[in-house]
């Protein structure tokens, strides 16, 4: 095969290499759907948004949806969406909603709420098919003690002016906790709020919950009502417990203050035992002195004797006398 055979074979295939090329770098395709859509976009357009890293059919196609919705959205606002992080598709999703429920969007708004994080689309429907939140079994104490427990299902639409910055269902359902345990709180009795259910759902109602949130509170309805513990009983028992421990704790401080005044005493009268047996050792002693000094004669010894037999002697009666007593007491209560 000469050259000249072979020049055209590789010709051929250097067109179809820049062919090929030119198609992958240019979504031709995409083009070609835009203009059959009737949506003008210029093919070095979509090249741009390539030297932009901006995938086109992530613009073209909700463009083109747009478009075939009735909705002038240009491909601009939405390229600058896409650059800005946000979700192109869910936006004209959300905008074709909002158009086609009469509620009033504009795009900024829609990409704006987009941005903050938060499911524009999802907040449209709900504007349109309001959404019921269940809160958790609420307790609160009546006046006369009993916990009541309720179970309550709000009715919330989404309030599209106030998706940006405000606050979501945690606080709807904080909110509507608190309104329920203020109310079962200001009740006489239990017996009234079993009575009267709803008048938890009318009172928190009027206090204005959905005021900063992102919802507009529809209705609150009390699902479940039941009984809990009597926790006035349960704090007048612990109350009572309490005391009783106070007081045993304070018993037992008197008990170990006698002790200790016992003790002290006993201490006192052991040293002042030792004391007076001190005092009689030096009675001998004394005496004999006395008696060697002459002071002391044997007469008066002997008469000092017979007084302290005398005094032992009466000691003895008084013992003795105090037995029988004790004795004949015992045996009367027998």
């Amino acid at each position: 095969m000469g050259l000249g055979e072979v020049m055209p074979i590789i010709l051929i295939a250097v067109i179809l290499i820049a062919v090929a090329i030119l198609f992958t770098f240019i979504p031709v395709m995409l083009w070609i759907s835009a203009l059959a859509a009737g949506v003008k976009v210029g093919i070095f357009e979509l090249v741009g948004m390539r030297l932009r890293r901006v995938i086109p059919n992530r613009v073209i196609n909700p463009l083109i949806k747009a478009h075939k919705a009735g909705l002038s959205v240009s491909t601009n606002k939405l390229e600058s969406h896409y650059l800005a992080g946000g979700n192109v598709d869910r936006v004209v999703n959300a905008l074709i909603a909002a158009h086609r429920a009469n509620i009033e969007l504009s795009f900024e708004r829609c990409a704006a709420i987009d941005l903050a994080g938060r499911d524009v689309l999802e907040a449209v429907q709900m504007s349109v098919n309001p959404k019921v939140i269940e809160t958790p079994f609420i307790a609160g104490i009546a006046m006369d003690g009993i916990e009541v427990k309720a179970l309550a299902r709000i009715t919330v639409r989404a309030n599209i002016d106030r998706l940006v910055g405000g606050a979501g269902e945690e606080t709807v359902i904080a909110r509507v906790g608190e309104g329920v345990v203020s109310t079962i709180g200001s009740s006489e009795t239990h017996k009234q709020v079993l009575e009267n259910p709803d008048s938890i759902s009318h009172t928190v109602l009027a206090k204005g919950l959905d005021a900063g949130t992102a919802f507009e509170i529809l209705s609150i309805d009390i699902a479940d009502v039941d009984i809990g513990k009597n926790i006035g009983a349960i704090l007048q028992t612990d109350q009572a417990e309490a005391d009783k421990n106070i007081a045993q704790a304070k018993a037992e401080e008197r008990r170990a203050m006698a002790v200790a005044q016992e003790q002290e005493m006993q201490a006192r009268v052991e040293e002042m035992r030792a004391y007076v047996v001190e005092a009689e050792a030096e009675v001998p002693k004394a005496l004999a002195e006395a008696l060697r000094s002459g002071n002391l004669g044997v007469m008066d010894y002997m008469n000092y004797k017979n007084i302290d037999a005398d005094t032992d002697m009466r000691d003895m009666i008084g013992r003795l006398s105090k037995d029988d007593h004790e004795h004949n007491h015992g045996e009367d209560e027998d």
